[in-house]
């Protein structure tokens, strides 16, 4: 039986620095008020905006480092069910292979920092990011990975691989 819950298509985008540092924002909005992320968004789906158009255009308006879809490289997609009771979510994830020179400015979503990977671990960050993101980032940052995940309050969170496809696989 169908969940009433509407679905919500989003981007995140991993950025790092020279020194190969995370860049987070602590976000000030909801979802994730209070914790740090990776950047990213709401697909602009009434535009017709793709999972890559929508990780360019939030990169630039987060970060304002100009990118194009060639320099993204996409490695996961989530299909998370009832994230915080609220809704369903369809992420696609991505590592810029650009490196950010200097931290951004701050904006109304929030304000950035550098973090090594091994200091995330260590920061508020929303359940979901400890127990599937961030796992997910270590393992298959560098292949191509698409995921389930059941996040309905109250449970475990399970992220359940679907198909991994290695790196430099023939098309």
């Amino acid at each position: 039986m169908a969940s009433a819950l509407p679905y919500k298509i989003s981007v995140l985008v991993f950025l790092e620095n020279q020194a190969g540092e995370q860049l987070l924002i602590l976000r000030s909005k909801p979802p994730n008020r209070g914790n740090w992320s990776p950047i990213g968004g709401k697909l602009e789906m009434a535009d017709g905006e793709s999972p890559f158009e929508c990780a360019v255009r939030e990169t630039g308006e987060e970060t304002g480092l100009r990118i194009g879809i060639g320099d993204l490289h996409l490695f996961a997609m989530i299909a998370e069910k009832s994230y915080e009771g609220q809704s369903h979510w369809l992420m696609f994830l991505f590592r810029c292979n650009r490196r950010l020179e200097s931290l951004p400015p701050d904006i109304s979503e929030g304000s950035f920092a550098f973090f090594s990977r091994e200091a995330i671990d260590r920061l508020p960050i929303p359940d979901t990011d400890r127990a599937a993101l961030w796992p997910i980032y270590d393992r298959y940052r560098n292949c191509f990975v698409a995921l389930r995940a059941d996040c309905a309050p109250g449970r475990p969170i399970q992220a359940i691989v679907e198909q991994v496809t290695p790196p430099d696989t023939p098309a």
